[in-house]
């Protein structure tokens, strides 16, 4: 237990969950309970990460800022503001870690940089592999927030459905999955440890797709035809892709 919670914050993920977890609950007449739920996720990940001896990440303290203020707009702004942040959080919040990740691009620190020194030894933080992987990693993060926020704003401005089946939930929700993906394999192929296991990239796509049709099926936002096709695909995917999956190597000492 004590080493899932470690692998956790030493991962990216562990700074994004506040903000997922913010812009799934963040629903008519709930925007005041996302907030302090993500705000308290973040605080507790702080405080982990201190306790731990993991250090606190700039994501980390950008979160705790980010959803205080939330909190006390929340406590003070009219009943017009909070329906407006309460159609627009979801956009809101990946406008600004978009922004964040492409300002420490930018500025040449890439965000995951500070994470993935937790995980590697010291020799090879100045490596131009290094960097190049931590850039590429940090570029897919990126890239994934811009598409999440222009899938709201579609969802929003064009469809007036912030609830919506396709842009609220299941495009948003794979851009992420992808990132996290991407995050774990990456390293391993670009450094030719795996060769192989750029399959893992996908690994998640058909039960992913198999869940989505399940739920958009229950939820009467599909119909019958699409839940159940959705369900069909994903068993067989899945059924796939443990055939196509290399077997697990164990690694001795």
């Amino acid at each position: 237990m004590t080493k899932l919670l470690d692998g956790y914050l030493k991962s990216p993920l562990s700074g994004i969950a506040p903000w997922i977890l913010f812009s799934v609950l963040s629903t008519p007449r709930h925007f005041e309970i996302a907030v302090c739920v993500a705000w308290g996720l973040a605080l507790v990940t702080m405080w982990l990460g201190h306790r731990r001896g993991v250090g606190v990440y700039a994501l980390d303290v950008l979160g705790v800022t980010f959803f205080a203020v939330l909190a006390v707009v929340g406590l003070v702004a009219s009943t017009g503001t909070i329906e407006f942040l309460e159609v627009w959080a979801g956009e809101i919040t990946n406008v600004v870690l978009a922004v964040f990740v492409i300002a420490t691009i930018i500025m040449r620190r890439p965000f995951t940089l500070a994470y993935a020194k937790k995980q590697a030894d010291e020799e090879y933080w100045d490596t131009p592999l290094f960097l190049k992987i931590n850039y590429v990693i940090s570029g897919v993060w990126a890239g994934a927030f811009v598409f999440n926020a222009v899938m709201g704003f579609i969802g929003d401005a064009v469809l007036h459905d912030s609830g919506n089946f396709w842009t609220g939930w299941v495009l948003q929700l794979a851009a992420t999955f992808f990132a996290i993906a991407f995050t774990e394999v990456y390293p391993d192929h670009a450094t030719g440890d795996q060769p192989a296991s750029l399959i893992k990239l996908f690994e998640w796509v058909p039960m992913f797709v198999l869940i989505a049709g399940i739920f958009g099926w229950v939820t009467d936002a599909l119909p019958d035809i699409a839940g159940i096709a959705m369900i069909v695909v994903g068993i067989a995917g899945n059924a796939v892709v443990s055939k196509l999956s290399p077997p697990t190597q164990k690694v001795e000492s």
